[in-house]
């Protein structure tokens, strides 16, 4: 049986588009992909897509069409992690989801706890320059790390990449980026102390699991470090207009 219409709307810059990307790839998909600038969205994804305006988003079912005149016959999905376990479900060989319930419940409090802890400390620190941003960020490190296996091997959960590990490989990438090179609007001093906190022998677990992940085939085929550091220093010139002074 073939595989549904696929049509996968993304953005390099995005981190919640690079997720998507990670595990299509993952699971060896076959999806037709449409660049969006979220910089000048088109009319028709907003109106015919996703509403909100963001991305990652897909069309799935329905005829085979341009992507930039999707069929009202598909279904449009979007929010990534959303899009990460319809991925998953789509091609269960990928071993994105683990088949044991339990584990399944692991991948999904890795996920939320990511995003509560980590992504949501993310922005305040990098784009609005919020001060001590970065302890938030080391704390949120700290809990992930206390999520990972205690044999210390394998990803978040287990030794098969999964959706945990396609959701956070985005995010910690840039935020790495950010604070080795000091891109962003923090004060560069909280740069390399979050820097030295991350270094220390207590973060060595959590190190040897991100070294893992990004050494990954999936997540090196879509993570150009370059392209990331030069598209961060672009956003902080756009967050320092939208913004104004820091706090």
């Amino acid at each position: 049986m073939s595989s549904p219409q696929l049509t996968f709307y993304g953005f390099k810059v995005s981190a919640n588009a690079m997720r998507v990307a990670i595990a299509l790839s993952h699971a060896k998909a076959d999806f037709t992909f449409c660049s969006i600038d979220l910089m000048n969205k088109p009319e028709w994804f907003v109106s015919q897509v996703n509403p909100a305006g963001k991305v990652p988003a897909v069309t799935i079912g329905g005829p085979i069409v341009p992507p930039d005149q999707p069929s009202p016959e598909s279904a449009k999905i979007a929010e990534s992690l959303v899009i990460l376990e319809l991925v998953a479900d789509l091609y269960p060989s990928s071993r994105l989801m683990p088949s044991d319930p339990v584990e399944r419940a692991k991948v999904r409090f890795f996920m939320q706890t990511q995003q509560t802890v980590f992504a949501n400390n993310y922005f305040p620190w990098y784009a609005l320059g919020k001060a001590n941003g970065w302890k938030d960020l080391y704390e949120g490190a700290k809990a992930l790390q206390a999520l990972l296996p205690e044999n210390g091997t394998g990803y978040a959960v287990g030794n098969q990449l999964t959706i945990a590990d396609c959701a956070f490989a985005p995010l910690w990438g840039r935020t790495k980026v950010c604070f080795e090179r000091c891109i962003g609007r923090f004060d560069p001093e909280e740069a390399k102390l979050f820097k030295e906190a991350m270094e220390a022998p207590e973060m060595a677990k959590f190190r040897a699991y991100t070294d893992r992940l990004f050494a990954h085939p999936s997540v090196k085929e879509h993570w150009d470090e370059e392209f990331i550091a030069t598209a961060s220093k672009g956003l902080v010139a756009v967050f320092e207009k939208r913004f104004g002074p820091k706090p």
